[in-house]
């Protein structure tokens, strides 16, 4: 099947607009693979202190220059759920390893925070930057010039778009991440969402929504809703840096234990030391950046990958915008319904087919580049299809079936829940902005009403809880943008926004920050940049002036006269109280420095 026109035009244009900086990186690239196994480059007391604390045997493998060393970039801690299983992954990696013939080193740990711990504190104005910080630490241990490979642990929010960012930085090497998978299903989604609409009412008290919440989030693995977690565990798998199938086994299993064995053989198989030489920065072009997008729009993923693809695509010199997201999303169906898209969760999507009968769905239409490198090497459709256990303990592969496991959860791409994808980009007199869709009702795609004006999220909750927010309204909350306060996640707003709504209410949010990768059910445009703390037109919004949100025609407009609006002084709003407490004071650097929400909010890049 060829490429669709529309895929093909967007992707032509991200080549051409990318060649300066592609073709930088690439030859950068280059030169760093050219010298060979990097080990031979280093003195003998280099060396020494590199392999100091190794067995003989890996010892006497790392004096020579012909036996491949992994490095190992771990985000291990064993109080986030999503990240404690990789506490025994090293070791099943270093004895996988000396398996194939090579040795196996961790190489550093990065920072992992969990955004559900932080949600609503003050901790969630450093999840952002953590993103940069990670990227940054896994360069630290990548620096020591040992390794002729490296795998990636990482699962959740900001780590795996940090490691990613590593990845292409040390693009000369091969790499390829290793999930840990989804925790077991527990309370069902919807009725989550229930308790804590009950919770914002009044009408259940903290006792009843904390059972609510533990009942959800109870074991190892990654939260099972589809937010950011788990659509970078897509975005891994569809962009083909996972091995086939490999996304969502849940931790502790055989066949996840396996395949984590088998990753790491793999990473060693793709070494420059060998045939299939794939280095990381080669593989990830223009056409994978594109596959990701893609996945994104189909499952109805994660609003906070506006941000962190744009990002990661500029650690490869490809320079991807908000436009050609929206551009895609409009070729792209919904075929997936994962909460917040529906009731099901990942483990439900996974016995569905899971994103390999996605990869195979979209493939057939031509949605996605199937002519691309991965580090299985062998095309994108190598991806469609199901990783079991084998008799013999190791893994086989079967290909997926055409037929939908569930097809109120997975839909064939004759069959899609909605024409087009989850993410589109609104400008405006306003600026830019993301809406996501997917879960929206369409009567609720176009939002007109009169704005009430919040600089903060705190002074929304209040007057909710005061009952001041009566009839229809655009709710605007401002000075969240990444040079203000780090750009936090607003996800707490979604329970009273969610009770309105449910009310009947015509509710929206127009926000310079985040939302959850869990956006929901309530219109919001969101990431508006310029953002307010720039002097960005959010800033000029006065109470009650009218809002037009119109995620069908892409626009967000502020309703008053041209000149009127051009006249008045942005608002400013007392910063102080974000400027430290809980480390906030040492990331000063990074707010002046973060880049605009549209170029990814990077220090980086």
């Amino acid at each position: 099947m060829s490429v669709d026109p529309r895929i093909a035009a967007v992707t032509a244009r991200i080549v051409e607009r990318s060649r300066p900086t592609r073709e930088t990186y690439l030859g950068r690239l280059r030169e760093m693979a050219s010298k060979g196994p990097h080990r031979t480059t280093l003195s003998c007391g280099n060396l020494a202190h590199g392999f100091a604390a190794c067995g003989a045997g890996d010892k006497a493998n790392l004096a020579g220059d012909r036996v491949p060393n992994l490095g190992i970039i771990t985000s291990y801690n064993d109080m986030l759920s999503a990240h404690q299983p990789f506490e025994t992954y090293p070791e099943t990696i270093r004895r996988a390893a000396r398996e194939a013939g090579g040795v196996a080193q961790v190489a550093g740990s990065v920072p992992a925070m969990c955004d559900g711990v932080t949600q609503g504190q003050p901790g969630m104005e450093l999840s952002l930057f953590s993103r940069d910080v990670i990227a940054m630490a896994a360069a630290v241990g990548l620096s020591h010039n040992m390794f002729d490979a490296a795998v990636y642990l990482g699962v959740c929010d900001k780590i795996v778009p940090g490691l990613v960012i590593a990845a292409l930085s040390f693009g000369h090497l091969p790499a390829i991440f290793i999930p840990a998978g989804p925790m077991t299903s527990g309370l069902p989604n919807d009725e989550k969402v229930r308790i804590r609409q009950l919770y914002a009412e009044g009408k259940v008290g903290r006792a009843e929504l904390l059972e609510a919440e533990s009942k959800s989030y109870h074991g190892p693995g990654t939260c099972t809703f589809y937010g950011t977690a788990n659509s970078n565990q897509m975005l891994m798998e569809i962009m083909g840096l996972h091995t086939p199938g490999s996304s969502f086994v849940n931790p502790g299993t055989p066949l996840r234990e396996a395949l984590t064995a088998e990753a790491a053989k793999r990473a060693l198989a793709i070494t420059a030391l060998g045939n299939a030489f794939t280095p990381v920065g080669e593989m990830i072009d223009e056409r994978s950046v594109v596959n990701g997008v893609v996945g994104l729009h189909a499952t109805g993923g994660s609003t906070n990958h506006t941000l962190h693809l744009v990002a990661m695509a500029r650690a490869a010199g490809i320079q991807l915008t908000w436009e050609d997201i929206s551009d895609l999303s409009d070729a792209v169906p919904l075929l997936a319904r994962v909460y917040p898209n529906g009731p099901a969760d990942v483990n439900h999507f996974n016995a569905a087919g899971g994103i390999n009968f996605l990869i195979d769905q979209l493939l057939s239409v031509g949605l996605l580049h199937e002519d691309v490198r991965t580090v299985w090497g062998k095309g994108l459709s190598a991806y469609a299809v199901e990783a079991r256990l084998g008799d013999n303990g190791a893994v086989v592969r079967e290909p997926v079936s055409k037929a939908s496991g569930d097809a109120k959860v997975a839909t064939t791409a004759d069959a899609p829940f909605q024409p087009n994808g989850g993410l589109k980009m609104l400008t405006g007199n306003l600026g830019k902005a993301v809406i996501k869709i997917s879960a929206v009702k369409p009567e609720r795609h176009v939002i007109e009403a009169p704005a009430r004006v919040f600089n903060d999220q705190e002074e929304l909750q209040a007057a909710f809880k005061a009952g001041a927010l009566e009839g229809d309204f655009v709710a605007v909350v401002r000075f969240q943008g990444p040079k203000a306060n780090g750009m936090p996640e607003l996800h707490r707003l979604t329970p009273p926004l969610g009770v309105l709504q449910d009310r009947g209410q015509t509710v929206a949010l127009v926000t310079d920050g985040r939302m959850s990768g869990a956006s929901g059910k309530v219109p919001a445009a969101i990431h508006v940049t310029p953002e307010a703390c720039d002097g960005g037109p959010i800033a000029r919004i006065r109470e009650g002036d009218m809002i037009r949100v119109d995620a069908v025609n892409g626009s967000l407009e502020v309703l008053v006269d041209a000149a009127e609006f051009a006249a008045r002084t942005p608002a400013t709003a007392d910063l102080g109280a974000n400027q430290w407490g809980l480390g906030r004071d040492l990331f000063a650097r990074f707010r002046e420095a973060a880049g605009t929400a549209d170029q990814g909010a990077s220090v980086l890049y």
